[in-house]
């Protein structure tokens, strides 16, 4: 444990920006696929286990694109639009029949989506690492410094192309007609159907735009990491670790919850740099025992 060292890197300006810098960084891109995930929970009611094989499904399709084209944004946006599809095939085909089914029904379903997944790409890729997309080249410019501090352009391109998606779903989910079609299908569909409403067209869009949001989540991160299958098993734990923190359903819970998150990990990573994983834990257990449902959840 080095509480010196956090406390020397707190007192450090260069240190404290860039910690705080990469701990934006890492939340933005957890809120963008934990935001997906928590909204298909708060509105259908099911807790997609599959949701990392889409955050995977992203990073793959955006590098098939760039390969092709070599154009990074119509890679990140092809991989995005291209995860939305998948989702819409997967509610439509297969999430739509286990929607009032038992909890572990839903599990073996998602789970048995996601080995599936992980072997197709396998067989589709290969299982060896793929490079990932790269920064684009109107990035590839020499670092900020910041009071001595080193901060990637990129990366804050990053944290504020998340923003702006966290924004927009925000205005989408309050502002809209469709947000507001939404929200009362999370309360009362069956009111909703008496209206004349097709509940399922909403429940559609809503998965598919949750399967959106994980694919622009793996498509970025194709471009800071290398690519293999599986790489969706670690972010869907933290995404749930993020959702129960913020409160099952509420966006902007999941927003302020990745942003802890984002600190914790990247100031741990100073402070306690074998027990990072620990502290995401330890934070989520301390919200269960204080306010179990979650930091900007509602009681039931």
């Amino acid at each position: 444990m080095e509480i010196f060292a956090l406390f020397d890197c707190i007192i450090t300006p260069a240190c404290l920006i860039s910690q705080t810098a990469g701990g934006l960084k890492i939340g933005m891109l957890l809120f963008l696929v934990a935001s997906g995930l928590t909204l298909v929970f708060g509105v259908l009611g099911v807790i997609n286990f599959a949701h990392g094989a889409l955050y995977m499904l992203g990073a793959y399709f955006s590098w098939q694109v760039m390969s092709l084209t070599g154009h990074f944004g119509l890679a990140v946006i092809s991989g995005a639009i291209g995860v939305g599809i998948f989702g819409l095939l997967f509610e439509r085909l297969l999430i739509n029949k286990v929607y009032n089914a038992d909890l572990l029904v839903q599990i073996l379903l998602c789970y048995s989506v996601i080995l599936i997944l992980d072997d197709l790409v396998m067989i589709i890729w290969g299982d060896e690492f793929l490079s990932g997309i790269g920064v684009p080249e109107v990035f590839q410019v020499p670092p900020l410094f910041i009071f001595d501090a080193i901060i990637p352009p990129f990366h804050i391109a990053i944290i504020v192309i998340s923003m702006i998606v966290a924004l927009l779903l925000w205005i989408i989910m309050t502002k809209t007609k469709f947000g507001k079609l939404v929200r009362a299908t999370a309360v009362n569909p069956r009111m909703l159907e008496a209206l004349g409403v097709n509940t399922n067209v909403i429940k559609a869009g809503v998965f598919m735009l949750g399967s959106f949001l994980a694919g622009l989540g793996g498509a970025l991160a194709a471009s800071l990491g290398s690519v293999v299958s599986g790489m969706g098993n670690s972010i869907i734990i933290e995404s749930f670790i993020v959702t129960v923190i913020g409160g099952m359903g509420s966006i902007s819970g999941a927003f302020l919850a990745s942003i802890i998150i984002g600190m914790a990990r990247s100031f741990g990573a100073v402070a306690m740099p074998l027990f990072t994983d620990g502290i995401m834990f330890l934070i989520m257990v301390l919200v269960l025992v204080m306010k179990p449902e979650g930091l900007m959840g509602k009681k039931k």
